[in-house]
């Protein structure tokens, strides 16, 4: 399949979804940064504690070769209305809708025969606790954050012209899915 059709399937699918705003970007258009880990690791009580988080997910630069091995990123948001944004639990508790369309979204481009590495915007809470680090019991449902692979997410949203606040009762989730494996790899 060309580029240009592939790409308009994956836009016509998005329509079934409860997605605000898109974009693609060429997957070396993504900014990477190790100042994204740090604060990952000096400001989140995640690190080392999630395998969807770092150290879990290796360094920056594996991560970067990973997500480098697609040729397309689909940046995405997704809103959900609280009473107020900075009340974290319930900010919190409108992620699974979110990540219920990342896992969908995935489900979709399985369909249409592509491979694909999707992100999203906290960090795995499939389990109550984080078996990390023994075996993780849900890899294959879990969802890497998008900031765990050191990405600069608000630069990726501005390539794409996607706004990142609207007010203190709107949550803006993010979701980054990378898709159409380079071929030599």
């Amino acid at each position: 399949m060309k580029s240009s059709e592939l790409l308009d399937k994956v836009e016509s699918m998005l329509a079934e979804y409860p997605i605000c705003q898109y974009g693609f970007l060429k997957s070396d258009e993504i900014v990477f940064s190790e100042k994204v880990r740090y604060i990952c690791k000096t400001e989140c009580d995640r690190y080392g504690k999630s395998w969807s988080c770092p150290p879990a997910v290796g360094e920056v630069a594996q991560c970067r070769e990973h997500c480098l091995s697609f040729v397309y990123a689909l940046v995405f948001t997704t809103l959900a209305e609280v009473t107020d944004i900075a009340d974290m639990q319930e900010t919190l508790a409108t992620r699974f809708q979110h990540e219920a369309v990342v896992k969908e979204l995935g489900g979709k481009l399985r369909e249409l025969g592509e491979e694909y590495f999707a992100l999203s915007s906290e960090s795995c809470a499939i389990c109550e606790t984080c078996a990390y680090p023994k075996s993780c019991r849900h890899r294959e449902y879990m969802l890497p954050c998008i900031e765990s692979q050191g990405i600069l997410v608000t630069d990726a949203a501005e390539k794409c012209g996607i706004e990142y606040f609207y007010d203190s009762n709107t949550v803006t989730w993010y979701g980054i899915i990378f898709f159409h494996r380079k071929t030599g790899r």
